[in-house]
């Protein structure tokens, strides 16, 4: 378990909330107590939450396409072998000044992994669960049918009938949570904030109209330095 107070790097904490504009549906399989075949997943009270773990998981993702959309070299995740420091098989250029995070010989790690970490390199930002204010009792059990489509045969497959729990439809239900970030690079406040405003949908069944949401973000410290440094990926 980690203990933020504990860490030897100062932390800076933020709140994030998601408000979700339609249903969500965010599974745990194989929980009980629940006719669905995917449950939702709520923590030991009973609250509806988003894990930290999806959240950090979509972060990265949308980082990684913002950064590489800015020229800058970037490792592929989540397979170990093929991010920094290994990399194998990509190429680009992962020895610029910027990726060097210490005087060690050929200690180059990306942007992204500078904030989310590596096999080899801890990361920066620390995601709490994102936790539904609203009482749970105030929240009845949603079930939501569907069956499995075979793709081939454009058809519903036979005997594939399941169902789905889901949080109640638009009743802008609000998830509160906060990231953490100790000794994160100067750039990351502002990397970080354009990838969140760009989960537009989270959980399972987002096709169908389930986990739509925006965001009300804090206010970060960003200084104009941030983007300058972000707009050097064009002059690799």
């Amino acid at each position: 378990m980690i203990y933020l107070q504990q860490l030897s790097n100062p932390i800076t904490s933020y709140q994030i909330t998601a408000v979700i504009e339609s249903a969500l549906c965010v599974g745990a399989g194989g929980s009980s107590g629940s006719l669905a075949d995917k449950p939702i997943v709520r923590n030991s009270e009973g609250n509806l939450l988003i894990p930290a773990s999806q959240i950090k998981g979509r972060l990265r993702h949308e980082c990684e396409k913002i950064a590489r959309g800015l020229h800058w070299s970037i490792c592929d995740s989540p397979n170990p072998q093929t991010m920094c420091p290994q990399r194998a098989g990509l190429i680009g250029n992962f020895e610029r000044p910027e990726y060097q995070v210490s005087s060690d010989e050929g200690n180059y790690h990306c942007l992204i992994c500078q904030i989310f970490g590596n096999p080899v390199l801890a990361s920066r930002v620390i995601f709490d669960d994102l936790i539904c204010t609203e009482d749970p009792d105030n929240l009845p059990e949603v079930l939501r049918p569907g069956v499995t489509i075979n793709r081939r045969r454009r058809t519903a497959e036979e005997n594939k009938l399941y169902f789905l729990e889901t949080s109640p439809a638009n009743t802008q239900l609000r998830f509160t949570g906060q990231i953490h970030l100790s000794g994160a690079p100067s750039y990351a406040g502002a990397l970080i904030l354009a990838g969140l405003q760009h989960i537009h949908a989270l959980g399972a069944s987002k096709s169908t109209g389930l986990g739509w949401l925006h965001w009300e973000l804090p206010k970060l410290p960003l200084e104009q330095a941030a983007w300058d440094f972000l707009a050097k990926g064009f002059e690799q």
